[in-house]
């Protein structure tokens, strides 16, 4: 363990830039989409959607064919990438809401790896929806590692694309104009701009770059602009009738849209015209090189606001979509990119999850996580210069719709169903390998494997009394 310890050391000394003679840690640049599904990019098989920005980044880089979400739906799925924890072992586990804005904050006691990072030379700054903590609580990004936080912190108000405000660290940025009847700011826009700052201000520092983009998250919703008039004529539309900005919209409503298919295709090439803006950012510096770009998404794609994963093929024929426990809930893209270090055209199919990104950034800084955690990491897939570990299962709990659990061992994938209630619960069973768009149930003919997997579930859920998930 020590030599493969070392090891990895020089190599990471290897792949850092050396700037005015001193030895410069990459630049991290962590991209994450809301509810983009693995279909919805061009380099995972779309064909209606143009992504041509991240398609690049995946041809010039690294793309990861089977990598998991930390669940199927937004702030458990969050604090599993920032924690290095999986569901069973993560403080926050739902998307539990507090009044008048926010969500259950992350405890005093729960570390990041942004926190590592900013406490060992780096910039820090996220841009996008937080979700783990309203500003003044435990869980404020502040708190939690960034330097420099812009964007919406609660995710019910980032529901609307023309919110009342935005947060800039403690500050309550005000969007005159906006005020739930008229729309005249765009809040991607807003944040894309502070997000190019951020780099410009900070080119002369290691810096770890977080962008949890609110996009193409519901609701549908954008400017009239070159993005939409891409699409505005492209498909066959049913208008989706929502909860429209005027005297009776809320903060969590869902705006009516006349073209949804078009809007949610124009949200996802915005989205990629704005990694064409970073990466161009980062050529435009000189600091592509000492930079490494990973992309992925939250959870699976999502079917609110008018949304239509079946039409634009947004779970790549994967079973099930955001809150499920099937593949199209929680596989979800990673592209990996880091120009002359990564080598192009990789179609990696390591199995990870986001609990691993803890180790691998770490790793990636030359700097060992303060905690213990459940991840692994996965450097030595991308420099293909050491022994990959792997892990022993993957687990994901949801506590909605009567509670799910999950595990993945090797090729076989046990799900529980309405794990809240015993007297309803019931196993489905799937060899992910041979059908992987989980198709034949398995579990009455393999009990067998069924209570072996069963018993992993156990193993690996330690109940949570602010989130409890088992009936008592």
């Amino acid at each position: 363990m020590q030599k493969i310890s070392k090891f990895i050391t020089i190599i990471l000394f290897t792949l850092a830039i050396s700037v005015n003679g001193q030895t410069r840690n990459p630049n991290i640049v962590f991209i994450m989409a809301d509810d983009l599904g693995i279909g919805d990019l061009g380099a995972y098989g779309q064909t209606k959607i143009k992504t041509p920005n991240i398609d690049k980044l995946a041809q010039q880089g690294a793309k990861f064919t089977q990598f998991y979400a930390g669940t199927s739906v937004c702030a458990p799925s969050r604090a599993s990438l920032m924690t290095g924890k999986h569901t069973g072992h993560t403080y926050v586990r739902g998307n539990k809401e507090i009044e008048p804005e926010g969500q259950e904050p992350l405890a005093d006691s729960i570390r990041t790896f942004a926190m590592d990072l900013q406490q060992n030379g780096y910039v820090t700054g996220a841009f996008g929806k937080w979700g783990l903590g309203m500003v003044g609580t435990s869980g404020d990004p502040n708190l939690k590692g960034f330097d420099t936080f812009y964007g919406y912190n609660c995710q019910r108000q980032s529901h609307r694309y023309y919110p009342t405000h935005l947060w800039h660290n403690d500050k309550r940025v005000i969007l005159a104009g906006n005020n739930l009847a008229d729309k005249v700011h765009y809040a991607p826009t807003l944040i894309q701009e502070q997000t190019l700052k951020f780099i410009d201000d900070n080119k002369q520092k290691p810096f770890f770059l977080f962008v949890p983009t609110v996009l193409p998250h519901a609701e549908l919703a954008g400017p009239d602009d070159e993005y939409f008039k891409m699409y505005e004529n492209a498909f066959v539309e049913t208008p989706h009738k929502g909860q429209d900005y005027g005297p009776n919209a809320t903060i969590g409503g869902y705006a009516s849209v006349d073209k949804p298919r078009a809007t949610y295709a124009a949200m996802i090439t915005r989205m990629d015209a704005y990694v064409g803006q970073i990466i161009e950012k980062l050529d435009e510096l000189g600091l592509r090189e000492n930079t490494i770009i990973l992309f992925t998404s939250d959870n699976g794609a999502h079917r609110e606001g008018g949304a239509d994963p079946d039409f634009f093929n947004s779970t790549a024929g994967f079973k099930g979509v955001k809150r499920s426990l099937y593949e199209g809930g929680v596989r979800t893209p990673l592209i990996v990119n880091w120009k002359n270090k990564i080598a192009p055209n990789q179609d990696i199919k390591h199995v990870g999850a986001f609990w691993d990104v803890y180790n691998t950034i770490l790793e990636l800084a030359n700097l060992t996580p303060s905690t213990q955690n459940d991840g692994i990491s996965f450097l030595p897939t991308l420099v293909k210069n050491t022994k990959q570990k792997k892990h022993k299962y993957l687990y994901w709990e949801f506590h909605e719709d009567g509670g799910r659990q999950a595990v993945l061992s090797k090729s076989w994938k046990l799900i529980k169903q309405k794990v809240g209630s015993p007297k309803d619960s019931y196993y489905e069973l799937y060899n992910i390998d041979k059908d992987p768009f989980e198709q034949n149930n398995l579990a009455t003919s393999n009990p067998k494997k069924v209570k072996q997997l069963a018993m992993l579930i156990e193993e690996a859920h330690i109940e949570s009394e602010i989130y409890p998930l088992l009936a008592k």
